[in-house]
């Protein structure tokens, strides 16, 4: 009689030969070709990125070169003068200002109206509201642009009075009356435009919040709030962050909706409420038509600026999110 062996014999472990074993390369041509167009996108893109910065440097170094003042720091742009003198410190402050008003007043609302939808308002009202906040994003700037100058400039005046009275002793919302042409106007306006961008994008980072996480919360007797702050947020971070990111870089490069509302000079004005200043997207759409081929070349130049600034930010945010990913909640 056999006794059963003490120990159980394992059948040895499937060995895949041919072009059916699983690896890491594509074997089947369908995915041949998808690896080969994926790759190819990546490849294209990266070229097209190279050949906007290779033409911008080219341009610009012809321009800079033949730029009687210092390009960085002279407050005028005269670039079809028989002696070129022309700078960007107007256009690089007045970009970087109005997208810095533009953000401190989009961002929270964004996200308080992102909370609402994905939180706090009832099915029947969420999907109805976040349609809406969706479509403001296909509006034409240039229909932003005109309601700028025919709505809200009139009706900026008892704000930028009560900044005044309130606020002027600072400086900055110091008013000395006349139209609301100034670059905080500008940044209201852009803040209007980049608010559906950071509301999506956010609203969809809280919708992706594990449930379970919602649920420990509530178990352990946390109140909505404390639920949102500690669990919804903290996951999202990195969410909001990108949201933001894009918004900034709608308003850093706005054309139309800022050339329609903003009274253009090449002045650095203390006051964010005096009429004045530019930007380099409406420098650049004010004046391109008339330039000669230096001009256009100038002109080119404060563009190149422009890339730089928004690569730097993209960059930036990259960064942030990269050593914030770990306490985000994102890879629970």
């Amino acid at each position: 009689m056999n006794t059963p062996s003490s120990t159980t014999d394992t059948p040895p472990p499937p060995h895949h030969d041919g072009p059916s074993a699983i690896s890491g390369k594509a074997v089947r041509p369908g995915d041949r070709i998808f690896l080969g167009l994926s790759r190819g996108s990546g490849i294209a893109l990266l070229v097209i990125m190279a050949a906007i910065a290779v033409f911008l440097t080219y341009r610009s170094v012809i321009a800079i070169s033949g730029d009687k003042a210092n390009f960085f720091t002279t407050l005028d742009w005269n670039a079809t003068g028989l002696e070129p003198k022309f700078g960007i410190a107007v256009l690089a402050f007045g970009t970087v200002v109005s997208s810095i008003v533009a953000m401190v007043i989009a961002v929270p609302v964004a996200v308080g109206i992102a909370l609402f939808i994905s939180h706090y308002a009832p099915r029947r009202l969420s999907s109805p509201l976040g349609y809406v906040i969706d479509l403001l994003a296909a509006v034409p700037s240039i229909i932003y642009g005109l309601w700028g100058a025919l709505f809200l400039v009139p009706h900026l005046t008892g704000l930028y009075t009560w900044l005044d009275d309130y606020l002027g002793w600072t400086g900055i919302f110091e008013y000395g009356g006349g139209a609301a042409r100034s670059l905080f106007t500008v940044g209201i306006l852009l803040a209007i435009m980049i608010l559906p961008i950071v509301t999506s994008v956010s609203r969809e980072v809280f919708l992706q919040v594990p449930k379970m996480h919602e649920e420990a919360a509530l178990a352990l007797g946390a109140t909505r709030w404390e639920v949102i702050r500690m669990s919804v947020i903290p996951f999202g971070r990195s969410g909001i962050i990108s949201a933001s990111m894009l918004g900034l870089g709608r308003a850093l490069g706005e054309t139309m909706a800022v050339a329609t509302v903003l009274s253009p000079s090449f002045l650095i004005n203390a006051s964010l409420l005096d009429p004045g200043g530019g930007t380099f997207a409406q420098n650049i759409a004010s004046k391109f038509s008339e330039a000669d081929q230096f001009g256009q070349d100038a002109l080119i130049a404060s563009g190149l600026v422009l890339f730089v600034i928004t690569l730097l930010v993209n960059g930036a945010a990259r960064l942030i999110i990269a050593r914030r990913k770990e306490y985000s909640g994102a890879a629970a």
